[in-house]
């Protein structure tokens, strides 16, 4: 979760979702791919992109560049390990290192090698100067609170290490530093001095906490997806995973399908724009949808519905980064990039909300629409059928009046 800065930030209203199941007699044959370019309802990718509206981590487009850092190429990072004088260090750095290390690898595969994370270690406990209590975890962290912990990890370890020579740092606390148990991200406010060391501004830091040992280095993945500009997607209030449950490393970290949703991909430059099909009004589009886990081919249809709303129909295996999923079909959800962090900016329609769950999985994780189902927006009148499926992925068709 990446604590907000002290600078005032407008928050758009949480908009109402409505919708509502159908299903349709499965189809004989598989329809064409995709409808081509010149036909009258396909449009470019660039008609479905969404603006963002929250002035903050959010699904819009538009990420500003100067607050998020690129998702694409490389990004170094250096590990600092971090003791307290009331929590000495009582073992080594490595296994540290070792418990983070495969987050690279992971996040490789979720990007299909359009990022790559460099990771630098200081195979040495940095001291602070203050106790592990002192930094407010505990009490309700804030902006100003985080930045100080920052600070004093980066002058701590600043005769040791050019900082200039890293994008990002991750602040790791050694396991006896109870009062730091969890781990949020540090994104820093141009509108203040912030945190400097070797002539450069540190701008973006993940602080580890307690629980990177329950979520394992899957944590690495959703705090940095922050630094990019994701919102979290698990809920702030109410039930904890009710809008995506386990189907995006942003909202159920340890969930049984975490690959990052298609739509993140395609925000993040993972996917291209002519992997996109558009319907940006009304009309009817085919579209022959290749699963988001592996490179190539259309990896997701969106029907824009507003200004900042859109419904995305996806392709999802039990592959890579999936392959623990518990269901597999065509992933349907609505975007809407008005609606700020941990209140529902993505909400999977769940297309077998009757379906009984295994052990490790939650109804959510079952959404997944197999051939011959349908997904209608009354308020709307938006559908969008599940056409044929198959190893290689899946057939839609969108549908707007």
């Amino acid at each position: 979760m990446p604590v907000p800065s002290p600078r005032p930030r407008p928050l758009a209203a949480v908009l109402a979702l409505a919708s509502c199941l159908a299903l349709a007699p499965a189809a004989n044959a598989a329809p064409p791919a995709s409808t081509t370019p010149s036909s009258p309802s396909a449009a470019p990718a660039a008609d479905c992109a969404l603006p963002g509206r929250t002035g903050w981590t959010d699904e819009g487009h538009d990420t500003d560049r100067v607050q998020f850092q690129p998702a694409t190429g490389t990004r170094r990072v250096l590990n600092l390990f971090v003791d307290f004088p009331d929590a000495p260090a009582t073992d080594a750095t490595e296994p540290y290192a070792a418990h983070l290390a495969p987050a690279a690898d992971w996040m490789r595969t979720a990007s299909h090698g359009r990022l790559r994370l460099s990771v630098d270690s200081l195979h040495q406990w940095i001291r602070m100067p203050a106790d592990s209590t002192a930094y407010g975890f505990a009490r309700g962290l804030t902006f100003e609170t985080h930045e100080r912990y920052v600070r004093d990890a980066i002058a701590a370890a600043d005769p040791f290490a050019d900082l200039s020579r890293y994008d990002m740092v991750y602040i790791v606390p050694t396991r006896t530093a109870a009062a730091i148990p969890f781990s949020p991200t540090y994104l820093y406010d141009p509108a203040t001095p912030g945190v400097t060391a070797d002539g450069t501004r540190l701008k973006w830091a993940v602080t580890f906490g307690q629980d990177m040992w329950r979520w394992g280095h899957k944590v690495v993945a959703h705090e940095t997806g922050h630094t990019f500009g994701l919102p979290d997607l698990y809920s702030f209030t109410g039930p904890t995973h009710q809008y995506v449950g386990g189907w995006d490393v942003m909202g159920n970290i340890a969930g049984a399908a975490p690959q990052f949703l298609g739509w993140h991909s395609w925000k993040l430059g993972w996917v291209r724009d002519h992997q996109v099909a558009c319907l940006a009004g009304p009309g009817r589009r085919t579209v022959r949808l290749t699963p988001v886990e592996r490179p190539g081919g259309t990896k997701i249809a969106v029907l824009r519905t507003g200004e900042t709303t859109a419904y995305v129909a996806e392709s999802r295996r039990p592959r890579r980064n999936d392959a623990s999923a518990c269901s597999s079909g065509v992933l349907i959800h609505r975007i809407d990039s008005a609606t700020p962090t941990g209140e529902g900016p993505v909400r999977i329609m769940n297309g077998n909300p009757a379906a009984t769950p295994r052990p490790g999985c939650t109804p959510l994780d079952l959404a997944a629409y197999r051939p011959g189902q349908t997904f209608t927006d009354p308020d709307t009148g938006v559908r969008i059928e599940v056409r044929a499926g198959g190893p290689a992925g899946d057939v839609v068709t969108l549908n707007a009046t």
